[in-house]
């Protein structure tokens, strides 16, 4: 099979950096291969299958219900915490902070959403801490709630870290859609000016981020928020529309935080309308001009939703892109 025309590698790679594209083109062969395969007995004329809605993931069974842990005083801050089976005493697994996405807007998704992606990672031997927030329908959402509670959760890890056997060293944030936005953000608080509503905590390092039909530009998004979420997504999570407030959007949007300063890689079907590939080629193809080290993955008949299934070749796709950046071995279809 040839290489797809979106596996997209950086060309000016530092020797580490080199060795991490390569182990991404390795994994993530594995997931889109499967997927065309998958496609070559169906019909042209054959209709195409019925995507999968936010209420599909949400019935996917889990294996476990992973450890509610509070990281905050609100109701709404909180996680699971999912362990490896089998940890080896003495020994701490690679985590995975996992964020859900609905277009910032509690009625559209929760933590439910990204459970079972968190719990297969779980299984495939990385730690995960899917991540509850305010979004900006609730007290204290939006701007800049939303934004300080992910990064409270993802200091929390420290705590998590001293209670439980996880390795702050390897992390990893992965995000879907809206959550997407926010692991990307994620990235880049550290960059924050100090005057920042935004800024605050201890940022860890992170290997990568994995952003999974991820809104990458608010600016952009603005002009089809319509369209795909119904509602004025962008201008209620800042406030405002983002062209009245031109210092929010540079503090919120990963488009205008490049670069990024971690490898990312940017997954999902090709009949993905919320991320569409040519909207995510035209982030990477920034964050790359920044100096940024960026892919993209696109699998044939997937959609928005497929990527959150694990057991859907999109999803597969974003396990080992995860896997991939902690330099752990795909696993098989």
């Amino acid at each position: 099979m040839s290489t797809p025309r979106h596996y997209t590698v950086v060309a000016r790679l530092g020797l580490a950096a080199r060795m991490l594209a390569a182990r991404m083109l390795a994994a993530l062969t594995l997931a889109v291969a499967s997927a065309a395969h998958a496609q070559t007995g169906t019909p042209p004329s054959a209709p195409a299958p019925r995507l999968m809605r936010a209420g599909d993931v949400d019935t996917i069974p889990l294996r476990s219900a992973g450890l509610r842990i509070a990281y905050g005083a609100d109701s709404l801050q909180f996680g699971e915490l999912r362990l490896p089976p089998n940890t080896a005493p003495g020994t701490r697994a690679p985590l995975a902070i996992i964020i859900h996405g609905g277009c910032w807007l509690s009625r559209y998704a929760s933590v439910r959403n990204s459970a079972p992606l968190a719990d297969a990672l779980a299984a495939s031997g990385v730690a995960t801490w899917n991540v509850e927030y305010r979004r900006y329908d609730h007290p204290g959402g939006g701007w800049p709630g939303t934004f300080r509670d992910v990064a409270d959760a993802a200091d929390y890890v420290r705590t998590l870290a001293s209670r439980y056997p996880v390795d702050t060293s390897r992390i990893v944030v992965a995000g879907h859609s809206a959550g997407g936005h926010l692991a990307l953000w994620l990235a880049t608080r550290h960059a924050l000016d100090v005057t920042s509503p935004l800024a605050g905590g201890t940022p860890l390092p992170l290997r990568g981020v994995v952003s999974v039909g991820g809104i990458a530009d608010l600016a952009e998004f603005y002009t089809r928020e319509r369209a795909t979420c119904g509602n004025p997504a962008v201008e209620s999570l800042l406030g405002a529309a983002p062209d009245s407030v031109p210092a929010r959007l540079r503090d919120a949007s990963p488009r205008e935080r490049l670069p990024l300063g971690t490898p990312s890689v940017h997954v999902a079907g090709d009949r993905d309308f919320i991320a569409p590939v040519e909207v995510r080629d035209r982030f990477v193809a920034a964050a790359r001009a920044r100096g940024d080290s960026a892919w993209v993955v696109t699998v044939p008949g997937d959609g928005h939703f497929e990527a959150m299934t694990p057991y859907k070749a999109a999803g597969r796709a974003v396990i080992n892109a995860v896997r991939a950046m902690l330099a752990l071995p795909p696993v098989a279809p």
